[in-house]
């Protein structure tokens, strides 16, 4: 027997509830379903009560938009008799929720009891619809057999008449059995009683448990468990096992994934918990159960710690006074008082030399727990023994949760040591001996903050070495390695981080050394001792030799060693690229070397792809990583062209130009591979890609200025005839000069659309002063609109392209 729960966001539309009725009629055994009231019904059903309680006449109008969904829903998942057998059900219980509505309107008075039987209607509608919807369904009335006793302020379960009740009430059990969540009644007076916000798991729960049911699902809106919190942290994931005291960990601290009593029941009988998405029924999901998920775990995301959760409704209250030390009985009577005050303590923290004790409480109990625990010391206080009982609101208590921390050292000092880096204080923190959670609190502005430092720091790695394999040491390579040969010991002594050149590679020969290469002479060596290399060769060596920290560093333009990323990332070395191959490949293959370097905790970076040295695409990705939405990119991305149109003038035609940026070096020695555009499209193909669009080489519409027919040919027919083109090009030049306009080769891309090609622009353009070979780009977001961000500098050469190189290397350094 399985019992499957549907929370109300999975009964909440007509697709939803149809949606239930496939997940249930597709169980080939005997299956429970517990059922919540529709999506924001609950809620709805309070807010009306209240109303009502005062008077307020508005809250007809609240009843009679309850009483339009249900019959909406009623409409849209049955036709027929068995419509009209269910809305005659619905409306006859809307009638008796409009009766007492009527009374509480009338005297002005909403007791607990009323108010705990106004919001049973809210699953005593829903289960009778889901009932109607499914086929062979029998429903339940769990009033008859969820029964509680109160405790303080609250209903409890009282387990033996209610297991007994369930054992007696479903055995035997039908092909469905349909039972309406959150409801009981209580042993005293038969009164409708009910379990809590969220109680309908709870109800799935105490059945599962006492039937003994294989599994009890739990079909929500969410794919399952995830690490943190993604509306915070865009880069958590599912995940796909727990034990059954890493999920109550998380759900008492804030995951709102199931209701955290739910866990209890099943947790007795060792009856695993499936949480599953009703809108996505396909999805692996989150399997919980007693056992060790360390043994289990078989993908890359096994982590020390499984998740953070976070509780933004926080206060700390702290008794403190020397009168504490060495009295026995105090946490005693602080404890005791706040129970008979019905409060919940969900974190405790106290000094060793006993002079204080501090717990977390919600702010909504604050108030109540000061004054009971003032009343409870007024002598202490009197004769200045204890201090006044003060609440610190306005907080966050954040946990890590894992099974894995066990006997695992270093886990604290990693936690505060990046809370440290952040710039974030702890105010409070507890650990358990069971090491499966390490909680503290911080104040309330620092939690989004905190969150994405701790999952950077525990879900990636930190690392204080990094091994560096360079390929392509010519110009840029070359001038790559006397960079970090002069900044080897300052990086040591003063960031604590050690570059280890462990290998280098050129097209025809690699030298390997795992203890790191002599940078003086590993050019020399290479050439003298180095082993024959090929792209296929170079690849086996690095996945060979296995060195933790690695990182991969391409500056060639070899197609063939872009082909290598996607099994360097697999085998988790990162990869800093000055070859923009494969950032400009086709939109699959970028996608997936981004998403294979995320999902292994490494890098793929290439902010020289564009730009050399000039910091655009990290900009970038601060800013949308910040929030902002990038609009449009205009920019001018080649040195070589803007070169050309910087010197073509009255006494340099356009030909003389092309071939000075080629005795220049600015261009290739045949300059069509420039004048193409090939390398602007690119470039912004990487760029628009980097801003959040999913564009392709082909996508990009291209304007060229030097029609096709001389692409064609050799370069000496090019050289021959490109001269013809000089006249056309002086007279443009002359007429734009009169208007005192200049031409500018302009990538742009406006929401997703592409385009590169030849624009004038006036002398208050950004682009109209743009000398040499400098590159410009404009970035116009939500927050730069008006005045678009600008960034300009070197767009070309050598050394600028390897100290870009360089700052992605420190960036994994330093971000690890």
């Amino acid at each position: 027997m399985k019992v499957l729960k549907f929370g109300g966001t999975s009964v909440g539309s007509v697709n939803s509830i149809l949606n239930v009725r496939k997940i249930v009629e597709a169980v080939d055994e005997p299956v429970i379903v517990v059922v919540s009231a529709l999506g924001g019904i609950t809620d709805k059903l309070l807010h009306t009560a209240n109303l009502a309680s005062t008077g307020d006449k508005a809250y007809r109008k609240e009843f009679n938009e309850m009483v339009a969904r249900h019959k909406t829903v009623v409409e849209g998942v049955l036709s027929g008799a068995r419509q009209a057998a269910v809305m005659r059900k619905v409306m006859e219980t809307l009638d008796e929720l409009e009766n007492i509505y009527r009374g509480v309107f009338l005297i002005k008075d909403l007791s607990d009891k009323t108010s705990d039987a106004i919001v049973s209607y809210g699953e005593r509608l829903s289960s009778v619809i889901v009932c109607g919807v499914i086929r062979s369904a029998r429903l339940y009335d769990s009033r008859r057999f969820i029964k509680t006793h109160r405790q303080f302020s609250r209903h409890v379960v009282d387990f033996e008449q209610t297991n007994s009740l369930i054992r007696k009430t479903f055995r035997p059990a039908p092909k469905v059995a349909l039972v309406p969540g959150f409801i009981s009644s209580s042993i005293e007076d038969g009164e409708v009683t009910n379990l809590g916000r969220g109680g309908s798991d709870y109800t799935a729960s105490i059945i599962a448990a006492a039937l003994e049911a294989s599994i009890l699902e739990i079909w929500t809106d969410v794919d399952g468990f995830m690490t943190a919190d993604p509306r915070i942290i865009n880069s958590a994931y599912v995940i796909e096992r727990l034990s059954f005291t890493e999920a109550m960990e998380l759900c008492n601290f804030g995951a709102k994934v199931i209701y955290p009593p739910t866990i209890y029941p099943v947790f007795h009988r060792n009856i695993p918990i499936k949480v599953c998405n009703t809108f996505n029924p396909n999805a692996p999901g989150t399997y919980i159960s007693g056992e060790n998920a360390r043994k289990e775990a078989k993908t890359d995301k096994m982590a020390i710690i499984k998740g953070i959760s976070s509780i933004n409704d926080t206060c700390l209250v702290t008794v403190q006074g020397l009168g504490m030390v060495g009295v026995i009985g105090v946490n005693y009577r602080i404890f005791r008082t706040l129970a008979e005050g019905g409060i919940s303590v969900f974190m405790v923290s106290q000094a060793s030399s006993e002079n204080n004790t501090t717990f977390a409480v919600k702010n909504g109990d604050a108030a109540l727990a000061v004054e009971m625990l003032n009343g409870e010391f007024a002598p202490e206080r009197s004769r200045g023994e204890i201090e006044d009982i003060v609440a610190e609101k306005d907080l966050a208590t954040v946990a890590i949760v894992g099974e894995n921390m066990k006997r695992t050292p270093g886990i604290a000092g990693k936690l505060f040591g990046t809370l440290g880096r952040a710039g974030i204080s702890v105010i409070a923190c507890a650990q358990g001996a069971s090491e499966t959670n390490i909680s503290f609190v911080i104040k309330l502005e620092y939690l989004r903050k905190a969150l994405n430092s701790i999952h950077d720091s525990f879900f990636l790695s930190e690392y204080k070495m990094l091994n560096l394999f360079l390929t392509g040491v010519g110009t840029v390579g070359g001038h790559l390695l006397e960079q970090i040969k002069h900044q080897q010991k300052k990086l040591m002594t003063q960031n604590g981080v050690k570059l280890n050149v462990v290998g280098i590679a050129n097209s025809r020969r690699m030298l390997m050394c795992r203890e790191g290469l002599d940078l003086k002479a590993c050019l020399r060596d290479l050439r003298e001792k180095g082993d024959e290399s090929s792209p296929e060769l170079l690849r086996d060596e690095i996945v060979k030799m296995n060195i933790f920290n690695s990182v991969f560093i391409d500056c060639t333009s070899s197609e063939k060693i872009a082909g290598l990323y996607e099994t360097l990332l697999n085998k988790n070395i990162s990869i800093v690229a000055a070859n923009k191959i494969a950032a400009s490949s086709p939109y699959k293959n970028y996608r997936l070397l981004k998403e294979t370097a995320r999902k292994r905790g490494i890098k793929f970076l290439f902010e020289t792809n564009v730009g050399a040295g000039l910091p655009i695409i990290n900009t970038m990705n601060d800013l949308i990583n910040s929030g902002d939405h990038i609009l449009k990119l205009e920019a001018v991305l080649s040195g070589t062209l803007n070169f050309i149109f910087n010197t073509i003038s009255e006494d340099i035609p356009l030909s003389r130009a092309i071939k000075m940026a080629v005795e220049a070096r600015y261009a290739e020695p045949d300059p069509r591979i420039d004048l193409s555009g090939k390398d602007v499209i690119r470039k912004l193909v990487i760029l628009a890609r980097e801003a959040g669009y999913a564009v392709e080489q082909k996508d990009v519409r291209a304007n060229l200025f030097v029609p096709q027919k001389y692409f064609k040919g050799t370069i000496d027919n090019f050289w021959e005839h490109i001269a013809e083109l000089d006249a056309e090009f002086e007279e443009k030049r002359k007429k734009l000069a009169a208007k005192d306009k200049r031409l500018r080769f302009v990538a742009s891309m406006n929401s997703g659309a592409c385009e590169v090609g030849l624009i004038e622009v006036g002398s208050h353009h950004p682009f109209y002063e743009l000398e040499g070979s400098n590159n410009i780009i404009m970035i116009s977001t939500e927050r730069y609109r008006d005045y678009p961000m600008i960034i300009k500098g070197y767009g070309a050469g050598a050394d600028v392209t390897a100290a870009g190189v360089f700052a992605d290397i420190i960036s994994i350094a330093n971000i690890r």
